[in-house]
């Protein structure tokens, strides 16, 4: 069924703009005027408008709140669509729209989950996997609980994670301007008190001032590579295959690859066990957990594990035959199997991965400082000496 954007008002004159599935734009037309709006406009949504364009950091936080609202609302017995009017109450832009829209599917009669489900850029298949499971053992305050405490452990992490990320990138940056500021601006400037000082000049002043010239020279084409990382970059992000081969390509980089598997284990782990304790069985929950994964090396490793316990086999057995992730999550999954608690044994293990994530992301970052110091500083110093051993070859043959 295609995905149809819309823009509305409603009878107080606030403007909506959404997606939703539906046969036609005049079936959703309809739709949309059974609920007392005004259409302004439908047509088949984009790729990126059906996607939501993925989840910025401004709507991630406003989707926290409003969790967190509900988590608290709910258990206080307030009616879900009162909890739910009042929780968008801290929501602006699109999430406040998309609650809105969810509140009125679940006054016209649909299950939470089922209209929180039609906005997958706004909740993930972990947030309605969730809920649903909570909607099936009569416990959706817990649910929301769960999932607030989620999405917090989830924020705190990324925000450790680009900390220990910045200083690096700061200093890739600062460093690349500065040997581009040495070879766009200062050698152009020697080249004609060398060239015209007839002296031989040495090997490696020779190789700085052609590449500098070629620099100087094509520099057009210098544009084209960001253009080119951009591309690729939005290849990668909007296409299965391109995100295949990320991954794939993460996972072969020394270094890369063991920070992926422990982050990849942290997530599974965490996933999987927050299900289960929302009252999901564990097909199911492994079902939810593969919608909710982003990697699709991971997502094929999971849909291999799904079968294998659909078949009878045991979940350490089936996590075991797998080269992503560590060993370490197998014998930890077997030891809550057969201790009878496997949720708490895979909430264990999503603290030790995450742990271990955070650690190997901090100690790539502290050996990247030192490299890239090392890095420019050679190439600083290199065009340092080449200058200075040109100029002294020029006065040296001054004084002959």
């Amino acid at each position: 069924m295609p995905t149809f954007a819309y823009y509305a008002v409603d009878h107080a004159g606030k403007r909506l703009r959404g997606s939703e599935n539906a046969v036609s734009s005049g079936a959703l037309s309809r739709a949309l005027e059974s609920r007392g709006l005004l259409v302004v406009e439908v047509a088949e949504a984009t790729a990126q408008q059906a996607s939501g364009g993925g989840m910025r950091f401004g709507r991630k936080r406003e989707v926290l709140e409003v969790t967190r609202a509900l988590a608290s609302l709910l258990p206080v017995g307030m009616p879900l669509s009162q909890a739910l009017r009042a929780a968008g109450g801290v929501a602006t832009g699109d999430v406040k729209v998309a609650l809105d829209e969810v509140r009125a599917r679940v006054e016209r009669g649909e299950t939470l989950s089922t209209a929180l489900a039609a906005y997958p850029h706004m909740f993930s298949p972990l947030y309605v996997g969730l809920v649903r499971a909570g909607e099936r053992s009569g416990d959706v305050d817990s649910a929301f609980a769960r999932l607030a405490e989620q999405l917090d452990r989830d924020e705190q992490l990324r925000g450790r994670i680009l900390s220990a990320s910045i200083y690096p990138l700061l200093l890739a940056t600062a460093g690349s301007l500065a040997v581009s500021v040495l070879m766009f601006f200062v050698l152009p400037r020697f080249v004609t008190l060398l060239a015209g000082s007839g002296a031989k000049l040495p090997a490696s002043t020779s190789l700085l001032l052609a590449l500098s010239g070629f620099l100087q020279h094509y520099w057009p084409f210098l544009l084209a590579i960001p253009v080119a990382v951009g591309a690729i970059a939005t290849w990668m992000r909007s296409t299965t295959d391109g995100a295949r081969a990320w991954s794939n390509t993460l996972l072969v980089i020394p270094g890369i690859r063991t920070l992926r598997s422990y982050a990849l284990a942290a997530r599974f782990a965490r996933l999987l066990g927050v299900l289960l304790g929302g009252g999901a069985p564990l097909l199911m929950a492994l079902d939810d957990t593969i919608e909710s994964l982003g990697d699709p090396i991971a997502r094929d490793d999971i849909v291999r594990v799904r079968t294998r316990v659909r078949e009878g086999s045991s979940l350490r057995a089936a996590v075991a035959d797998s080269t992503l992730f560590p060993a370490l999550l197998a014998q930890l999954i077997g030891v809550g199997e057969d201790a009878g608690e496997l949720r708490v044994f895979l909430l264990k293990s999503a603290d030790i991965f995450e742990e271990r994530t955070e650690r190997a992301t901090q100690r790539l970052a502290a050996l990247a400082e030192p490299a890239m110091i090392i890095v420019f500083g050679a190439i600083v110093a290199f065009v340092a000496l080449s200058l200075l051993q040109a100029i002294y070859g020029i006065n040296a043959n001054s004084f002959k």
